[in-house]
C-alpha cells in the first residue's frame, strides 16, 4: 500500500513568491522554434489563458502559459497572441499554500524556451493528494489542455503526438510522482518531481525520463524518500541534490531552471546538445548530480 510508504508533508509547507531569473547560461541560447521536434534556438516572449475547468465536481482552475509572440522577458501577458510554432505540453503543479503565480521562475523559464504549461490552481487538500484525486485532476487537465489543440487561440500550437510531462513542487511533486506510479497517466513520457515523497511502486504503463530536485537538508518532505522514490525507478532517470538545501532554498539558485529547462528540451524535443549540457547545468559546489540515461 502506498499509504504506508509515505512520508506526510508537514502543513506549514507553502510556496515562496516567484524570483525572477536569468533562464540563459553560457552556451545556452534558444531561439524561434523550427519545424515539429526541432528545439526551439531562442526565448519566447510569454502568454497565459485562464481556464475554469471541473472534473466532475472538483473544481480544476487552470492557467496555461505558452510562448508568445512580442519581446522574450518580462511578465507573462494574459491573452497574448500565440507564437509561430507547434509545442509540447509540461505541466506544472504547485505546492501547499502556493499557486501558479507563486511558482512563475519555473513556470516562464519553460514557457519561454517553447513549452505548454498548464498550472493548476489548486486549494491543496491531503487527502485528495494520498488518495489520487489531486493526480487524477492533473492527468484532466492534462486531457484538457490537449484538446485546446482543436479550437480557440492555441489551436494548431500543441504537439499532441509525443505525450506529455509533468513537474511539480512539494505537494505537487507528490501528485506529480503519483502519476507515475499509483495513479499513473501513460502519456507521460517525462518527469520532474521537486521536493516529492514516494508515492509508490514505478507502473509498468508508464515509460518516463524521470528528473528529481530535492535539498539534502529538507525537513518537509524527506530525502531519504525520494531517494527511495529515484532508486526504484529503471526508467532513464537523474538525480539533483542541492546539498544543504532546504524544501525551498534551490529557487533562487540558477542551475534549478537551467537544467530542468534542459531535461524537459531533452525529454520532449530530442535536443541532444540539451542532454549533453546538463552535467554543467547541475554543477557546483553544494550540489551533486546523478544520472542514468541509458
Amino acid at each position: 500500500m502506498t499509504m504506508q510508504r509515505r512520508t506526510f508533508l508537514s502543513a506549514t509547507a507553502a510556496g515562496a513568491a516567484g524570483v525572477g531569473l536569468t533562464l540563459l547560461g553560457a552556451g545556452q541560447a534558444l531561439a524561434a522554434i523550427g519545424p515539429l521536434g526541432t528545439a526551439p534556438t531562442t526565448p519566447f516572449a510569454v502568454g497565459v489563458r485562464r481556464y475554469n475547468w471541473t472534473r466532475g465536481s472538483r473544481p480544476c482552475t487552470t492557467y496555461v502559459y505558452y510562448p508568445a509572440t512580442g519581446t522574450a522577458g518580462g511578465s507573462p501577458v494574459t491573452n497574448a497572441p500565440v507564437a509561430t510554432g507547434v509545442f509540447p505540453v509540461y505541466n506544472f503543479t504547485h505546492g501547499f499554500g502556493s499557486s501558479p503565480q507563486n511558482s512563475l521562475f519555473i513556470i516562464r523559464a519553460l514557457a519561454s524556451a517553447g513549452f505548454i504549461v498548464p498550472a493548476p490552481h489548486f486549494n491543496h487538500n491531503f487527502g485528495d493528494v494520498n488518495n489520487g484525486n489531486s493526480s487524477k485532476d492533473v492527468s484532466q487537465i492534462l486531457t484538457n489542455t490537449l484538446a485546446l489543440n482543436t479550437s480557440g487561440p492555441l489551436a494548431g500550437h500543441i504537439n499532441t503526438t509525443i505525450g506529455v510531462g509533468v513537474s511539480g513542487h512539494s505537494l505537487g511533486g507528490m501528485i506529480t510522482h503519483g502519476l507515475l506510479t499509483s495513479w499513473p497517466d501513460r502519456r507521460i513520457i517525462s518527469a520532474n518531481p521537486q521536493s516529492c515523497v514516494d508515492m509508490g511502486n514505478p507502473s509498468s504503463s508508464v515509460s518516463a525520463k524521470v528528473l528529481f530536485v530535492h535539498g539534502d537538508r529538507d525537513s518537509t518532505t524527506a530525502y531519504s524518500s525520494a531517494r527511495q522514490a529515484y532508486n526504484e525507478m529503471t526508467w532513464p532517470k537523474a538525480f539533483l541534490t542541492f546539498v544543504g538545501g532546504s524544501h525551498t532554498s534551490f529557487w533562487s539558485d540558477q542551475r534549478f531552471p537551467r537544467t530542468v529547462v534542459d531535461w524537459a528540451r531533452w525529454t520532449m524535443y530530442g535536443d541532444t546538445a540539451a542532454r549533453d549540457r546538463l552535467p554543467a547545468d547541475a554543477a557546483g559546489s553544494n550540489t551533486r548530480w546523478e544520472a542514468k540515461l541509458g
